[in-house]
C-alpha cells in the first residue's frame, strides 16, 4: 500500500470555512461527527487512547488544536515544545482522525459553536457543566461525553521528566 503522506495531511488539516462544508456533507450522508480539542504537545499513549475512544463514538473525528499563541498563554513561555504545524501533522497522520483545525483562542467555544458537532468529547477530569461548548452542543440536539484518561501520562509530566534528566 502506497500512502501519499503530504496529500493526506493537507487534506485533513483544514480551516474553519472548509471544515463547515465537510461537516455539512458528512451530516447529509448520515455520519455522526465527534469533536474534541487540546494542545497535544508531545503525543503519547494517553492521547492516542483518548482520541481512539472518541473516534469510536461516531463516524468522523475532528480535532480542535490550540495554536502556539494559545498554548503559550495557557501553559507558559516554555510551551509548546512542538509547533502547531508539527502537532497538526502528527494528529492528521492518525488513521482515526478525519480533520484537524487550529484555533487561536484560549477555548474552542467559537469553533464548537460554528461546527456544532453531534458529540463533544473531553477528558473525565471535566464535568459536563464545565465543558466549554457543552451548552451549545446540547441545545443543538447533540451529546457531551467524557472519557477516562490513561493514568500516568501527560505532556507536562513527560516534559518535566526530560527537564529533570537534563539538569
Amino acid at each position: 500500500m502506497r500512502i501519499n503522506l503530504e496529500k493526506t495531511l493537507l487534506n485533513k488539516i483544514t480551516d474553519l470555512h472548509t471544515l463547515k462544508h465537510r461537516i455539512a456533507a458528512w451530516k447529509f450522508e448520515g455520519k455522526k461527527v465527534v469533536f474534541t480539542n487540546g494542545v497535544f504537545d508531545l503525543l503519547h499513549i494517553g492521547h492516542i487512547t483518548y482520541m481512539a475512544k472518541a473516534a469510536e463514538l461516531g463516524d468522523k473525528l475532528i480535532i480542535g488544536l490550540n495554536a502556539d499563541s494559545s498554548v503559550k498563554r495557557l501553559k507558559g513561555d516554555g510551551r509548546p515544545i512542538n509547533d502547531q504545524n508539527n502537532r497538526a501533522a502528527l494528529l492528521a497522520a492518525l488513521f482515526f482522525v478525519d480533520a484537524v483545525v487550529v484555533f487561536e483562542e484560549d477555548t474552542p467555544l467559537n469553533l464548537i459553536t460554528a461546527l456544532l458537532p453531534d458529540i463533544l468529547v473531553k477528558g473525565a477530569d471535566y464535568t459536563i457543566d464545565n465543558i466549554v461548548g457543552a451548552k451549545e452542543v446540547i441545545a443543538n440536539g447533540g451529546e457531551v461525553k467524557t472519557i477516562d484518561f490513561v493514568d500516568g501520562y501527560s505532556s507536562t509530566s513527560i516534559i518535566q521528566r526530560i527537564r529533570n534528566q537534563v539538569t
